[in-house]
């Protein structure tokens, strides 16, 4: 049914002020109050039907204007929507709690749960029975009504503090300007990215270069900038966003956070937040996540200890530099990949203009899956720069609506995403397919040149559309299940195996052609692409996991009394550090992916994925990159499916057997190919 009345029942942006949001909230809410009252107060004996499905199905005008409000709040925002989210939130925590808290409505889902083995329920039904009856005995159905509502003030302050957070690290990412007015400070920045920097001084009608902490303006100064002494000052600004003790400072919001959690997880019975996440993850334990970070750590660290003598050995031979600095990292690692195998970005960028990347990517996935792309102008945009797309199957069929939107500025928060504007999902016989949209911040164009894109750019592009192609494919009955909706420890893989292809010569070769002959990249590039995959896997493999260690610390155990944020953070990175510290810095401040975003106690997952995304890769590698079979299956088992089953079930369905991290490891060169 199309609700919006507009094309394809996309979201109409264009008639979207942003004062319609909150009346528009408080009715979809009373709305699906109703609909809560309607299943309660069915006179009926409770059934899977009446109430778990009709649970299912209920709000959905709440979950579209939902999801357009916070996907504009992360791409689109100003101080208005900000303002609203913070009033919003509390709402929509309070109107989750008023069904996971409501007695009369367990008591039907309770109902239907103690008879399920007698329903003759097929995989997705009682999967979709377990999940609504736990998101009621784990958010707190089952408690006495005092902890009921310490639980509803709980879970209202962490929304809040969650939002707060999040604007504060975007109001410093956009806070900060280098304004460099000597040409000479700019030694060593490629010509692009010094275009790049005139080009937005000139936007904000400044004399001079511009660099600011977006990723395409912070990367290639860190990466190509001679000036050390600048880089430091960028390094420095980057890594003290909401850590000054001013109006953005993210500290207390991170103490309260991870201490708020640790309450929520007590009084439902668990021993941390991280025992109540992992119970629904692959993982299934704090305690299996930490042998399994520890014992990555142990095979990878001997490799990043190598690694980093050769560069402090290189740097100081080069340049003299007796102590590298975090700030020197990303500059004497790319010109040691240079010596090494002759190879940088500026090479290879003139043949990734962003254009033919994007075709590329939809020809991979045509190849692979029977996917069409269609550019179309005749649905809203939040924002000129965002490309629209039908998607199609062989038959013609539509498969999905998709947005991208790649460049950075103001409104828009840093890194990159994919989300949902609308879930698929069957109902009444009708297939209602999915709205899906990734976000990036890439390098823009200049007047001379398209956006040509790093080869970091390239994967994380690749990357996204996996997690896209995880979401267009969905084709489940309930939205709940469908699409991304899966274990987090699982969300990972359909992103990360795509990032394989980058590296295949039958892939590059696709997309890979210079902007400005046509010439498709050579073998030699080609080759070193692939001989240097693995360069400084070992560094990178310590950072990862110490990211996901450091989530394990604030939330795997009481934070009760931890009371200095800094000094936490170092005792966390005590194994895996390699450069000396910084004072002014501090990683939790800014951490919004488990501050702001879903992954507290799941960071972990980037690097289990891996293990499952190397293995799955073997399989492709093993009958051609392009086998239809093997991407027949993996779209039959993993792409399409959701939810709908354990995760491991689908993977071993998949590839016939449990994924073996062997595959990871001689990926990487921690252990013998």
């Amino acid at each position: 049914m199309n609700i919006l009345n507009t094309p394809f029942n996309t979201a109409p942006f264009s008639k979207i002020k942003d004062e319609h949001f909150l009346p528009a909230f408080k009715k979809a809410i009373t709305k699906a109050k109703s609909e809560i009252d309607l299943i309660i107060n069915n006179p009926d004996e409770p059934t899977f039907k009446n109430t778990i499905e009709a649970l299912e199905f209920s709000g959905e005008e709440l979950g579209r204007i939902s999801s357009i409000f916070f996907n504009l709040n992360s791409a689109e925002t100003n101080d208005t929507i900000q303002n609203i989210a913070q009033k919003v939130s509390p709402l929509l925590s309070e109107f989750s709690n008023d069904i996971t808290l409501n007695e009369d409505l367990f008591k039907r889902v309770k109902a239907v749960y103690s008879v399920k083995d007698g329903l003759n329920l097929n995989t997705e039904q009682q999967t979709l029975l377990d999940k609504k009856y736990k998101s009621f005995s784990r958010n707190g159905a089952n408690l006495a009504e005092d902890k009921k509502k310490q639980l509803r003030d709980i879970d209202k302050k962490l929304s809040k503090l969650k939002l707060k957070f999040g604007e504060n690290v975007l109001a410093e990412t956009n806070n900060y300007e280098l304004l460099i007015t000597n040409e000479e400070d700019l030694a060593g920045l490629p010509d692009g990215a010094k275009e790049a920097a005139k080009q937005l001084a000139e936007s904000k009608e400044k004399d001079g270069w511009l660099i600011t902490l977006d990723y395409p303006s912070y990367i290639p100064f860190m990466t190509y900038a001679d000036n050390r002494e600048l880089r430091k000052e960028l390094a420095i600004a980057a890594g003290a966003k909401a850590f000054k003790g001013d109006k953005f400072d993210n500290q207390d919001h991170v103490l309260q956070i991870a201490k708020l959690r640790f309450k929520r997880a007590q009084l439902l019975g668990y021993k941390t937040h991280a025992h109540f996440v992992l119970e629904e993850r692959m993982a299934k334990t704090p305690e299996t996540v930490e042998t399994f970070l520890n014992d990555l750590l142990e095979k990878a660290r001997p490799a990043a200890e190598r690694e980093f003598q050769t560069l402090q050995h290189f740097a100081n031979e080069l340049d003299g530099i007796d102590c590298l600095e975090k700030w020197d990292s990303a500059y004497y690692s790319e010109k040691l990949k240079h010596k090494l195998f002759d190879l940088d970005d500026e090479k290879l960028k003139p043949y990734f203009k962003l254009e033919n990347v994007i075709n590329g990517v939809f020809i991979i996935a045509e190849r692979l899956y029977g996917l069409k792309f269609e550019e179309i102008n005749n649905i809203d945009k939040y924002h000129n720069d965002v490309l629209t797309y039908k998607v199609t199957n062989s038959k013609g069929e539509l498969i999905s609506i998709f947005y991208a939107d790649f460049f950075p500025r103001p409104g828009k928060r840093n890194g990159a995403w994919m989300t949902s504007y609308k879930s698929q999902s069957i109902k009444n016989s009708i297939n209602d397919r999915p709205h899906i949209s990734i976000v990036c911040n890439f390098t823009k164009p200049t007047k001379t040149k398209p956006s040509l894109l790093t080869f970091n750019e390239i994967t994380t592009l690749f990357h996204e559309f996996g997690h896209a192609l995880h979401g267009m494919l969905a084709n489940t009955t309930y939205p709940s299940l469908s699409g991304t909706s899966v274990f987090w420890d699982f969300v990972e893989l359909p992103s990360q195996v795509l990032e394989n292809w980058c590296y295949e010569k039958e892939a590059l070769e696709l997309f890979a052609t210079h902007y400005e002959t046509g010439e498709v990249i050579p073998m030699d590039l080609v080759n070193k692409i692939k001989e240097s995959a693995a360069f400084h896997e070992g560094m990178q493999t310590l950072r990862q996991l110490s990211f996901g260690l450091l989530d394990m610390s604030w939330h795997g155990q009481d934070p009760s009394k931890i009371n200095d944020v800094k000094a936490h953070e170092l005792m966390a990175f005590e194994n895996t550090k390699l450069y000396p510290d910084v004072a002014e810095n501090c990683m939790s401040t800014s951490f919004s992916h488990i501050f702001q975003g879903g992954y507290s106690s799941g960071y972990y997952s980037y690097k289990w994925a891996e293990v499952l995304d190397a293995d799955a890769f073997e399989f492709f590698k093993e009958e051609g990159i392009f086998s239809s079979v093997v991407a027949q299956k993996f779209k039959d088992n993993v792409l399409s499916q959701g939810g709908i089953e354990d995760p491991m079930i689908l993977y071993k369905r998949f590839r016939g057997k449990a994924p073996q991290p062997e595959a990871l490891l001689k990926r990487a060169g921690l252990i013998e190919k």
